[in-house]
């Protein structure tokens, strides 16, 4: 069943090859995938997450030597005890940092770039540009690690890393990486894997090479790894997620064993870190109780947090400017949050089944924009498990807010004209408050610019560049859909800015990173969800 499924992914003639937004068509420009030797039987374990890598030109003073491999702690320096409470661990985790100024990590990616760049299906040979610039997709199936050229049309993958005791369930790229350690691999057991991409691709066997091991076993905790994100500004220091909701923040420049004896917080408002100087980031989590959790990372303290309409969340983004946050999950709806309102100020209806991956459009410029800047407008993207990828376009200026009559208690009255909606007596919400769902008659309606259903399986992530939106089903299989624009004519010189998920940025710049997973007992929709990878 599993292996018919996937061939009619690609061979599907309900699937058309291109989607028409209002600046233009995005076409399908071509496909990526696994081996079909890998264990379709297993995939019931993970879902299949993407992330993408640009790989930076190697300084010439980068230390090329590996990592330790002895270490079983892998330098664990301070933990956040349980902040989603006993059995909702975290789904995602979203960085932000910086004062307001975005933009992706740049580099050249040209897509569709000349052939042989990569090598065939059995993945024996390595990449002629690996100690150069490229541009890569990670993404993850059964027991295996994939690593693809996005440059190249060749459909298989370029390396395989095949783990025998465990699945990997997510990863994070950190393309600033100064000392050339920038791929991290999160394990069902639990263990986290910190390896130098450059020299993945530059060996042919099937194992990590010079790979730092954390959490060697479950030393620390031996819940399923569900999140990895690196921390930006801080060189060297991630934050990794556990199912049994759990967060730890990691050192790659420790080595030795750690105090792995952390206490748990029973009041879910609070959060403590020890040992993090300021670094000017802020922190979202959802997690299966349907809650997201916005934390300044350096204060150790819980902005505002907010629950879904209806069930768990499962991924989350942060717009390029920092002002907003996406959310999405079993609800089938994409949530639009305010930072400066604390709260929900739009939901997206559109998708009929679980949202699996959202991500704000970087590189997105509306047609015929406001030069003036007084009207904003941000595109963004989801997925979900009704194999819809849908575009949303969001003008704060332009959103309907709902009337309704004046409400008994505390419950939120709006105002026409306006979508800066405040509470009935106009206080601020205190910081640090947990709200309930609104009403969702309270709440601004956005519906998408175009919905089109780009896989036969649900969809698990999505990735936006400069050129293209690059989406993956949970069975691993990639789609990359060109912008207009981008077409034949220009790939050889286009240049590609890339949302690359979990970066180190100076401090005037602003990187978002998401990813997540974890098992869900129990399913309401129609595509019955064991287990998720998710990014934005």
């Amino acid at each position: 069943m599993a292996a018919s499924s996937s061939a009619a992914n690609s061979q599907s003639p309900a699937l058309k090859t291109y989607f028409k937004t209002p600046e233009g068509r995005y076409k399908l420009l071509y496909e990526k995938s696994h081996p079909a030797a890998v264990p379709h039987h297993s995939h019931g374990r993970t879902v299949s997450q993407l992330t993408v890598a640009y790989l930076k030109e190697k300084p010439p003073n980068q230390n090329s030597a590996a990592p330790s491999t002895s270490s079983s702690s892998g330098g664990v320096r301070s933990a956040a005890a349980r902040l989603l409470g006993a059995g909702n661990g975290s789904r995602a985790l979203s960085f932000v940092g910086g004062n307001g100024a975005s933009r992706g990590v740049s580099g050249s990616s040209r897509i569709g770039g000349p052939a042989g760049a990569s090598a065939g299906s059995s993945c024996s040979q390595i990449t002629a540009n690996y100690d150069g610039k490229g541009t890569y997709l990670i993404f993850n199936a059964a027991d295996t690690l994939f690593i693809s050229d996005l440059n190249s049309h060749d459909k298989d993958p370029i390396k395989s890393i095949h783990f025998s005791n465990s699945n990997p369930v997510c990863h994070a790229f950190d393309p600033e990486a100064k000392d050339g350690h920038d791929l991290l691999i999160g394990l069902h057991s639990g263990d986290v894997y910190l390896v130098s991409l450059r020299q993945q691709l530059q060996d042919p066997g099937r194992k990590l090479v010079a790979s730092q091991h954390f959490n060697k076993e479950g030393v620390i905790n031996n819940s399923r790894c569900t999140c990895l994100a690196w921390v930006p500004e801080r060189d060297g220091t991630f934050v990794a997620g556990h199912a049994d909701g759990n967060l730890y923040v990691y050192e790659k420049s420790k080595d030795g064993t750690a105090d792995c004896s952390f206490p748990v917080i029973k009041d879910p408002t609070q959060f403590t870190v020890a040992h993090v100087k300021s670094i000017g980031t802020y922190l979202a989590t959802v997690g299966r109780d349907g809650y997201l959790r916005v934390f300044d990372f350096s204060k150790e303290q819980l902005i505002f947090g907010g629950k879904s309409y209806y069930g768990a969340l499962l991924c989350c983004a942060w717009s390029p400017d920092g002002k907003y946050l996406l959310t999405g999950g079993e609800d089938d709806l994409v949530q639009v949050w305010s930072m400066e309102e604390r709260k929900t100020v739009a939901w997206g209806e559109g998708h009929n089944s679980w949202v699996s991956g959202v991500a704000f459009d970087s590189y997105w410029s509306a047609p015929n924009s406001d030069e003036s800047g007084e009207s904003v407008m941000y595109r963004f993207g989801s997925v979900g498990q009704d194999t819809q990828l849908l575009l949303w376009d969001l003008v704060m200026d332009e959103i309907v807010v709902p009337l309704r009559y004046h409400p008994p208690g505390g419950s939120p009255t709006y105002s026409s004209g306006s979508h800066s909606a405040h509470w009935e007596n106009n206080n601020i919400i205190p910081a640090g408050t947990l709200q309930p769902s609104p009403s969702m008659r309270d709440v601004p309606k956005l519906s998408p610019v175009v919905a089109h259903r780009v896989h036969v399986e649900p969809l698990s992530g999505l990735s936006i560049t400069n050129e293209s939106v690059v989406t993956i089903c949970r069975e691993g299989h990639i789609k990359i859909w060109v912008r207009p624009g981008h077409g034949e004519s220009n790939r050889s010189n286009s240049s590609s800015d890339l949302a690359v998920s979990s970066s180190a940025v100076s401090k005037d710049r602003v990187v978002t990173s998401s990813l997540s997973s974890s098992s869900i007992k129990g399913s309401s929709s129609s595509s019955k969800q064991h287990s998720t990878v998710l990014f934005s």
